[in-house]
C-alpha cells in the first residue's frame, strides 16, 4: 500500500483536494447556474471586403426561441450606405443576417458599434477579413460595445488577440475546467500528476491543430455531449477509487487524459472555428491560440494547487459528508449537462 502524503498540519493530500474540491465546486456551480439562467452564447460579425470600399456583412446573433432574437444591432458609421437590405432568418439556434455596405474610403479608424449590448452577458466575436488576406479579429463586450478597425495587423498583434482568445475560452469552459479538476482531485504524487495534464495537452493539441486545419470534422453537439460524459466517467472513477476499487483511470491516469483530450481538442476547435483563421497566417494563429489555451489551462491548475497549499495550513476540517459529496456533485453537474446537451440533437 503506498504511503499517504501528508501536509504541514498531518492532513492527507486527498483530504486537501477534498476541501479545495469544495471550494471550487461551488464557484463552478455558480458559473454553471449563470449560463443557464442567462443567455451567455457569443454574437458573430463577419465583414469581408470585395472592394476597396465595399463590404459582405455577416451577423449572427442568438436566438431565444424559434422567432425571437437577441436585441443587439449593428450600427455602422453615418458615412457607411446599405447597398443591399439585410436577409435575414433563423437557423441553428441563431439569427442569421447577410447584406453588403459601401464604405466611401474604407473602414480603417472608423468606429462600428452595437446597440443593446450593453444590457446583456453576451459578447460579440468580430473578424474583418481584408483584400490582401490579412485578418482583424476582436472581442466586442458589454463594458465596449464599440470597435475602432485597424490597418492591417502586424504579426505580433495577431498572435497576441489569438493567445488572449485561447486563455479567454479555456478561463470560460467550465466543463474543460471541471475535467482537470477531477483529474487532480483523482491523481496524486507530482510524477503523475505532470504526466496527466501532459498527456491531456499533447492530446487536446493534436485533435485541435486536425479539425481547425479540417482533417477532421465531428459534429458539435455530440462532441460537447460526449465532454460532459468524460467528466460523469472521472467522477465515477473518484468514487470507485474511495471505496478501494481503483478503475483504469488510478492506474493509468495518462491514458485516460490522453483519450479524452483528443475529445476536448475537439471542442477547443468549435471554439476557433467560431472566430476563424487568418488566411496569411493560419499556424501562426493556430499555435497561439493553443499557446493561450495552455497558459490559461496552467493558471487554473496553479491556482488549484495554491489553493490545496493553503489550506494546508488551516487546523480545522471540513466534515467528512462534505469532502464524500464531491465527486457526486461533481458527477452531477456533468450528466445534467449531458442530459441538456443530448436533448440539444433535436432543438
Amino acid at each position: 500500500m503506498k504511503p499517504i502524503r501528508t501536509g504541514p498540519l498531518g492532513i492527507d493530500a486527498r483530504t486537501l483536494l477534498g476541501r479545495c474540491f469544495t471550494s471550487c465546486l461551488f464557484v463552478l456551480a455558480m458559473f454553471s447556474g449563470v449560463a443557464t439562467a442567462h443567455e451567455v452564447r457569443p454574437a458573430y460579425l463577419e465583414l469581408t471586403q470585395t472592394d476597396a470600399e465595399r463590404f459582405d456583412v455577416l451577423w449572427k446573433v442568438p436566438a431565444m426561441g424559434d422567432n425571437l432574437r437577441l436585441g443587439l444591432y449593428l450600427r455602422f458609421p453615418e458615412s457607411c450606405e446599405i447597398e443591399s437590405e439585410p436577409r435575414g432568418l433563423f437557423a441553428d439556434n441563431a439569427y442569421v443576417e447577410r447584406s453588403s455596405i459601401h464604405a466611401p474610403g474604407g473602414l480603417v479608424d472608423q468606429t462600428i458599434h452595437i446597440d443593446g449590448l450593453r444590457t446583456t452577458l453576451t459578447d460579440v466575436l468580430v473578424r474583418i477579413e481584408r483584400l490582401d488576406g490579412s485578418t482583424q479579429v476582436a472581442r466586442m463586450m458589454p463594458e465596449s460595445p464599440s470597435l475602432v478597425v485597424e490597418a492591417s495587423p502586424s504579426a505580433w498583434q495577431l498572435a497576441w488577440t489569438y493567445f488572449v482568445l485561447g486563455v479567454e475560452h479555456i478561463l470560460l469552459g467550465i466543463d474543460h475546467l471541471l475535467f482537470v479538476l477531477a483529474l487532480l482531485l483523482l491523481v496524486d504524487g507530482w510524477k503523475r500528476l505532470v504526466g496527466t495534464i501532459t498527456a491531456f495537452t499533447v492530446a487536446h493539441s493534436i485533435t485541435l491543430a486536425l479539425a481547425t486545419l479540417g482533417f477532421v470534422n465531428v459534429p458539435g453537439p455530440p462532441v460537447e455531449a460526449c465532454i460532459a460524459l468524460s467528466i460523469v466517467f472521472v467522477a465515477v472513477e473518484i468514487i470507485r477509487t474511495r471505496k478501494g476499487r481503483p478503475g483504469l483511470t488510478e492506474q493509468a491516469p495518462w491514458l485516460i487524459a490522453f483519450t479524452f483530450g483528443l475529445l476536448h481538442g475537439l471542442g477547443f476547435a468549435g471554439a476557433l472555428n467560431e472566430v476563424g483563421l487568418p488566411t496569411h497566417a493560419i499556424p501562426l494563429a493556430l499555435l497561439f491560440f493553443n499557446v493561450g489555451v495552455e497558459a490559461g489551462q496552467l493558471v487554473f491548475v496553479a491556482a488549484v494547487l495554491l489553493l490545496i497549499g493553503t489550506l494546508s495550513w488551516l487546523p480545522t476540517r471540513l466534515p467528512s459528508q462534505l469532502q464524500r459529496l464531491a465527486p457526486y456533485a461533481i458527477g452531477s453537474i456533468a450528466m445534467f449537462w449531458v442530459i441538456e446537451r443530448t436533448a440539444g440533437f433535436w432543438s
